[in-house]
């Protein structure tokens, strides 16, 4: 079976005299009119993948909001192709980057987009974006970077700082968060969760970064069903700032989203360090988790 075809792109939105507006983009090459899409380069994630073929098809900048459902079809010749969307909003405005793939791009309300678009898949997200209540809040949980062994740090734990190789993924952290224009950066007070969003602090112009022991893991198992609780408040406290990027802990991010998602399996939202999630909330409704 031939290899599968990886590409991302956006349902990108802005507000409307009634309603929001969907961004579609007309390719020459296929005389189509499509979402804003392309392929995905080797090795790169699917967010910074969708983010930069927004920017050159629009030429706007999009902010994560929610992870979609995927479209998959088939090529002409039988290969599978497989395109990740999220629901983005429009930031900034900008001529079109890639003039060879797009040449006329149009803003329309929902409905008349969809009408628009030349592909059932993509109708068909649009009317998944149709149903979802409206985004108040985005979270995005990550896990601290790369920081050794425990054991082979003599100091206190609370003091032992990322690693070479925490540092590349602190780095990439900012690479796919700086999009996201968060308004807070909030970290569990070791250093090492601090240090894992620096290179994202310093990316939105030296934004402070608050320590929040509400995050961080307690000294004794005994006290993580309190620490959970309190991560749980602290998060629906910081849902009033829309966009935040917090920082925790192995030992209380796999149970916190499992509780957050109504569950007492934590297994599924284990995390690996310098990972994380996109939570994205309507009110108090969580309408979804995606990894980062």
């Amino acid at each position: 079976m031939p290899e599968k075809e990886l590409a991302a792109g956006a349902v990108l939105h802005r507000p409307g005299a009634d309603g929001i507006e969907i961004c579609v983009v007309h390719r020459p090459r296929y005389d189509d009119w499509s979402l804003p899409k392309g392929k995905l380069t080797a090795g790169e994630p699917a967010l910074l993948g969708a983010l930069r073929e927004v920017e050159e098809e629009t030429g706007t900048a999009g902010i994560p909001l929610l992870r979609l459902p995927d479209v998959d079809y088939v090529l002409p010749g039988g290969r599978p192709k497989n395109v990740a969307y999220w629901l983005m909003l429009a930031s900034s405005d900008g001529p079109v980057q890639d003039v060879e793939e797009v040449d006329e791009l149009a803003w329309l309300p929902l409905a008349a987009a969809r009408e628009r678009l030349t592909y059932a898949g993509e109708r068909e997200l649009l009317d998944h974006v149709a149903s979802l209540p409206p985004v108040t809040a985005v979270t995005a949980l990550v896990r601290h970077a790369h920081a050794g062994e425990r054991k082979k740090w003599n100091g206190r734990d609370e003091l032992r700082p990322i690693d070479p190789e925490g540092t590349k993924q602190a780095d990439r952290i900012a690479a796919t968060l700086t999009s996201f224009r968060p308004r807070r950066l909030v970290s569990a007070p070791p250093l090492r969760c601090s240090q894992t969003l620096e290179p994202l602090a310093a990316a939105l112009g030296a934004q402070p970064v608050i320590l929040d022991g509400a995050f961080a893991e307690p000294s004794d198992v005994a006290g993580l069903p309190a620490r959970l609780a309190a991560a749980r408040s602290r998060i629906a406290q910081l849902r009033a700032d829309g966009r935040v990027v917090i920082c925790s802990q192995g030992k209380v991010m796999p149970p916190l989203l499992a509780a957050l998602h109504g569950s007492d399996d934590p297994e599924p939202f284990k995390t690996r360090k310098g990972d994380g999630w996109l939570l994205t909330w309507s009110g108090e409704r969580l309408l979804g988790a995606s990894r980062l």
